[in-house]
Order: structure tokens, then sequence, then C-alpha cells
């Protein structure tokens, strides 16, 4: 239970594993995530379930390189044992035939995005999706997304693949050819912000995956809550998903950086511990 049978480093920043846990794949649909914790020692991190195999019993996570807690996850190979797996845990994402859908996605954000934009097109839909990242290179699961949408459109900063410039540039461009029905968006905080803002110029519906802070994950401690149209929820049993015209951007950007100090400090002495660590087995 909780073994690790597949790691793939999808580029310098981000990787995929499949892990044993029978419990949440029994019950798992597309939207809901889990959270993961490596050892008694480690903090706990939510990561969205991007696929599930009923037969081998094993859920599909992928998570990005940013601090100490990714990059101890990093640190397990195959055949590791993770100490134990919460979930599945949120709202699952409504699927239903809404007619023709956006979905947009943004970096490793396109992990939330693919078990969504799967499920809307196995549904009936019409699934426009588009996906970027700064550039080729960093650009995951384009394959993927292209079996799951209908048309598919890339986004590169730097024009190494596809538009050259934002995701938001080819929605806007989407939304003033024809009636989009939904969209449903995850990625980075400002890039979901422009995103709800062009949505609400063109009078577009448009829910958004919230990633905000979580420590406990059931609605207990209350860091993850936000606000949506002026009233409080939580984000890891009330979402992740919100109608984006409704959430409080400023509140969720404020509030994400509240541990930005502390987190820099626990991933340099992460660092410092791991440097001696493979000095030491070095010279062994």
């Amino acid at each position: 239970m909780n073994r690790i049978v597949k790691k793939t480093k999808l580029n310098e920043q981000v990787t995929l594993m499949d892990i044993e846990a029978p419990h949440v794949v029994k019950n798992a649909r597309p939207g809901q995530f889990v959270v993961l914790h490596i050892n008694e020692a480690a903090e706990r991190i939510p990561l969205t379930i991007c696929g599930k195999d009923p037969e081998k019993g094993a859920i599909t996570v992928i998570f990005q390189i940013v601090g100490c807690a990714t990059s101890w996850l990093e640190l397990l190979e195959v055949g590791d044992v993770i100490h134990d797996i919460l979930g599945p845990l949120g709202q699952p994402t409504e699927i239903r035939n809404y007619g023709k859908v956006i979905c947009v996605g943004g970096g490793v954000g396109v992990a939330e995005l693919l078990p969504v934009a799967k499920a809307l097109k196995d549904e009936g839909n019409f699934v426009v999706s588009i996906i970027g990242a700064r550039n080729k290179d960093l650009l995951i699961l384009k394959k993927e997304m292209e079996d799951a949408s209908s048309k598919l459109l890339i986004a590169t900063d730097d024009g190494s693949l596809g538009h050259k410039g934002f995701v938001t540039d080819l929605f806007q461009e989407e939304l003033s050819k024809d009636n989009y029905e939904m969209t449903f968006c995850v990625g980075p905080i400002p890039m979901m912000r422009r995103t709800c803002e062009l949505a609400r110029a063109n009078n577009a519906k448009i829910k958004v995956s919230l990633n905000s802070n979580m420590v406990d994950a059931t609605g207990m401690c209350g860091t993850c809550r936000i606000t949506v149209g002026g009233k409080t929820y939580f984000t890891c049993v009330d979402g992740p998903e919100f109608d984006g015209l409704l959430v409080d951007f400023d509140e969720l950007q404020n509030r994400d950086k509240r541990f930005a100090q502390e987190e820099r400090i626990s991933f340099e002495e992460f660092k410092k511990r791991h440097q001696c660590v493979n000095r030491t087995q070095k010279k062994e």
C-alpha cells in the first residue's frame, strides 16, 4: 500500500509518479485531489489526481519541485513507500454535456486539467483545450491533452512551440470566434485571474480550480479559506473548483504569500542537509 510503482521525469522541474492507493482509486473522480504525507517529519502535500489505473490500484500524481516537501518527494524512487495518502478529497468537477467548452491550463496546472478535459470529451462535449508554458521543454502532457481534446492550442512565452505569448491570448481569440457554454481554468493565480477578467468581459461562464495553502485538508484548520461571492469557503472541502467570476483574487494572492519566508528557510535547510548527505555518500 502507498508504494511508488512508476516515476518519470517530465522535464527538469516536473515529475510524474504512479502510487498504489486502491482506496483512492475506488472513489476518485475528475477534479479531486489527495494529500501525500511522505513521512512523519515531512509536510503534507496536496496533489491533484491526474489519472488512475483500477487494475493496478494506482493513482497518477504530477508535481513541480518548488520547495522542501516536493524536493523530498523527488528523492523517492520506485519501490519506496509513502507514509500515508489521504483522499480522494474535494468536490469533483461537474461533468455533463455543456456543448462547447474551453479548458485552459498553464504550467503544471495542465496535470489538473487533463482528467477534466478527458471526462468532458467522453461526455460528448466539443472541448477546446489551451495549454501553455514558458517554453516547449517545460510544456507537459501535450500528447495526452491532444487525445483528451477536440482541438488543442498551445502557447509558449518564448514562441518555441505554438503561439508566442500567453494562453490568455488564445483564450481571448476563441471567445471572439464562437460561443462557449463553460470554461474550466487552472494554473498560476495571475493567469487564472486574467482568464476570469476576459471571461467577464465576454459574458462567459468560468470555473477555476484553486490551490490555496492547505494544512489538514479536512476543513478544520481554515488555512485554505477564500472568499467567493462575498462568502467564506474552504478550498479543501468546498472546492477546489469555484465560479471564477466571484473569486476574490486580491485576497487569494495575498494569502498565497503568507508562508513565503518560512518556505524559503525550510528549503534552504533542506538543501544544506541534502548536500551533506551527498558528500558523505561520495566519501563512502
